[in-house]
């Protein structure tokens, strides 16, 4: 099977840059026999900590990774494309271009270790030498493989998940810990600057675990249970269940797919699914607070969707400013796209033009202040009831409680 080639496809041209656009696509190119079938799915894509290497699985165990060139793209697009650019920039990827075949299905993935915001909340630990650019790979079997991308080996292999791997994450702190989840019902922490030693089992869930995350002080992890649906918290540091986020019963069996801190690590967003529909619980993660939930009644209606039940919510993640929040559904739709590729079952990658906004100086002074003070000392702070409010993002208006289409007005924050 020949797997060094891949397509790198940019438009001729672009729409106004107000709209959503489609900038590049990867496309392996694959044996006719293999086009369709399963196993073709790309189910996780990161980028390294610097935005200088690109990562993505496309199936069959098989992960590509590749040497950013993001001036390059940017310069394609703000000049409205053109076959030279096009031409130029495929022949700087495919130069810079590698796969690692990982014996088995890749079912998530992440870049380390992740550079602390600033070094107050930076911990001593043996740093990975200037040659080394380190990629982790959660695969089928419960194994994950740890590589070398610089010099394409195996660093190591972490053994002790019973099941799929489905994700992994560097905390920002700028150590080498890793946090993975799996459909064992497990979280665990390992460190590789200790040749991959567990430092602990994190055991409450009741089914498998389909996501998790860290927020952005390193203090907590969240995960989701697709069956159980538990909304799980854990401290990062003592590595003990903080809690279990529930907002009542629902009259309807759903499943929760997805989570994610904000930037600030203020908010925490859970996504989940029921037949045809689909829905954002955001979260005060100090207090347990549900702070609003953010429906797609205004796609629902769609015969398609009530016909096949194909309007799955997957995946989810804030944008880096925290201004935007983007989704993935199983219908190949993605909405409010932040330099998210989508989820394909081809092993395609996708980009797409995000939206772009200078955030206000308000929406600075929050997120710089929320990233180091949590709500429990916001609340008892001597300050309007409107400031507050909007310091622990209890202003969120009513009429984002249903997903805006294109043209409507975005909420800052």
């Amino acid at each position: 099977m020949n797997l060094s080639a891949v397509e790198f496809m940019l438009p001729s041209r672009l729409p106004p840059a107000s709209d959503p656009a489609l900038i590049l696509e990867l496309k392996t190119r694959r044996p006719p026999s293999l086009v369709g079938r399963a196993g073709c799915e790309t189910w996780s894509v990161d980028f390294s900590p610097d935005g200088a290497w690109f990562a993505w699985s496309m199936g069959h165990g098989i992960v590509w990774v590749v040497a950013w060139c993001t001036s390059y793209i940017l310069v394609h697009v703000e000049s409205g494309g053109g076959t030279r650019w096009s031409s130029e920039i495929s022949v700087l990827i495919e130069a810079r271009l590698q796969s690692f075949s990982c014996g088995h299905p890749v079912w998530g993935l992440a870049f380390g270790p992740r550079p602390p915001k600033s070094a107050a909340v930076a911990r001593p630990a043996k740093r990975p030498s200037n040659n080394s650019l380190l990629l982790a790979t959660g695969l089928e079997n419960g194994v994950i493989k740890i590589w070398n991308v610089l010099t394409g080996i195996t660093v190591f292999d972490l053994h002790g998940h019973e099941g799929v791997v489905r994700d992994l994450v560097f905390p920002q702190n700028g150590t080498l810990t890793l946090v993975s989840s799996s459909r064992d019902k497990t979280l665990r922490i390992w460190d590789l600057a200790q040749k991959g030693k567990t430092v602990q089992v994190l055991s409450g869930h009741k089914d498998w675990i389909s996501c998790c995350c860290v927020s952005s002080d390193c203090s907590m992890i969240a995960s989701v249970g697709r069956f159980d649906r538990m909304v799980c918290l854990w401290s990062l540091r003592s590595y003990t269940f903080i809690r279990n986020l529930t907002g009542g019963t629902r009259k309807t069996l759903y499943l929760l797919s997805s989570c994610d801190f904000s930037p600030d690590g203020a908010l925490l967003a859970t996504a989940a699914f029921s037949g045809s529909s689909w829905w954002i619980d955001l979260w005060d993660p100090y207090t347990a607070e549900k702070l609003a939930t953010l429906v797609n009644s205004s796609f629902i209606h769609s015969d398609y969707f009530e016909d096949y039940g194909q309007n799955q919510i997957s995946s989810l993640q804030f944008s880096p400013n925290g201004l935007h929040l983007a989704i993935v559904t199983d219908d190949r739709y993605c909405f409010l796209v932040c330099m998210f590729s989508l989820v394909t079952r081809d092993g395609h990658v996708r980009f797409w033009r995000a939206p772009r906004r200078v955030p206000s100086l308000c929406h600075l002074c929050r997120s710089i202040l929320r990233d180091s003070v949590s709500t429990h000392q916001m609340e008892p702070l001597p300050l309007p009831k409107r400031i507050l409010e909007y310091l622990t993002y209890r202003n969120i208006p009513e009429r984002l409680k249903t997903c805006p289409s294109s043209e409507e007005e975005e909420w800052e924050g």
